[in-house]
């Protein structure tokens, strides 16, 4: 049981770079959003070309399993290009509070379609969870937050949001029966083609970028990529698909904090920053705490 909370905190930590990096690279939000993608899906690549039962796994996919995570993939690249693309228009913490805003609609979706049943504690730390977001939201920004001049990005910031619910949703069905690497090369190589056609499409360049740029998405793919995405993909295997919605409200905590120490960007956090994220910190205990261990699965 352990490990695999371990292994949720080792993604929450490291997503929470993904700001971070997003904000340290001059290359439009889609290019950005696009070799993420591209540059996580090549490093799977060769685990894949070593493990024959990847490979083997991959050839012998269900085409229904596989037209399912065709779809997530085109979800997971409409969580990009919303997300980023907000970072670069309204404030980061806006940004990443509003786009991990979504429990409430992974919670009855899950216990709808995956008949997870929620304890009347689960609903408290979803409800306490919520509650912390809204103070960092209200208490940092006031409802100017939400006014005409990053209303545009605060709506790409919560379509975001509603794409990482539905990700998160669908991966829970299928890591059930899906390994973790299959899952995610299937899924990241359908969202890093469908990225490529939106900028083309957007006329969004897809190459030609600054070299420090390459490397800083680099630096993202691997950090926030490998070590956040997938291990996220990983525990989705074991733990409850509302528990890890909740968990991803750690994310602002954690931006929040690099954004401070980081010194090319120092953002002090104010009090409502600690308050709103102490509470969410307890909402998401609240809401794990009664996780059994009848929950868990036999290795995928």
């Amino acid at each position: 049981m352990q490990k695999y909370f371990l292994g949720l905190l080792i993604s929450i930590i490291a997503v929470s770079f993904a700001s971070i990096f997003i904000l340290s690279c001059q290359a439009p939000p889609l290019s950005i959003a696009f070799y993420r993608l591209l540059f996580t899906t090549l490093l799977i690549v060769p685990i894949i070309l070593i493990r024959k039962k990847t490979r083997n796994e991959l050839c012998s996919l269900p085409r229904t399993t596989l037209l399912i995570m065709v779809v997530i993939g085109f979800i997971l690249a409409a969580h990009f290009s919303f997300w980023v693309t907000s970072l670069k228009m309204t404030s980061v913490a806006s940004s990443v509070i509003l786009v991990t805003a979504h429990p409430m609609l992974v919670a009855p979706l899950s216990f709808y379609f995956l008949k997870e049943k929620l304890s009347w504690i689960n609903a408290l730390g979803i409800a306490v969870s919520l509650g912390g977001v809204g103070i960092l939201v209200i208490g940092n920004y006031g409802f100017a937050a939400f006014g005409l001049d990053t209303l545009e990005g605060n709506i790409f910031a919560l379509l975001g949001g509603v794409a990482a619910g539905l990700y998160i949703l669908g991966g829970r069905t299928l890591r059930k029966k899906v390994s973790t690497i299959t899952y995610a090369f299937v899924v990241y190589a359908v969202g890093t083609i469908t990225l490529f056609i939106i900028c083309l499409a957007l006329s969004a360049p897809v190459y030609h970028l600054a070299v420090n740029d390459y490397t800083i998405i680099l630096l993202m793919a691997i950090v926030s990529g490998i070590f956040g995405h997938t291990i996220y993909n990983w525990s989705l295997g074991y733990i409850r698909a509302s528990v890890m919605s909740v968990a991803l409200l750690g994310e602002p905590i954690g931006a929040s904090l690099l954004a401070y120490v980081i010194p090319w960007i120092h953002q002090e956090p104010s009090v409502y920053t600690i308050v709103g994220g102490g509470i969410i910190l307890v909402g998401i205990y609240l809401t794990a705490r009664t996780m059994k261990d009848s929950n868990l699965l036999e290795n995928v």
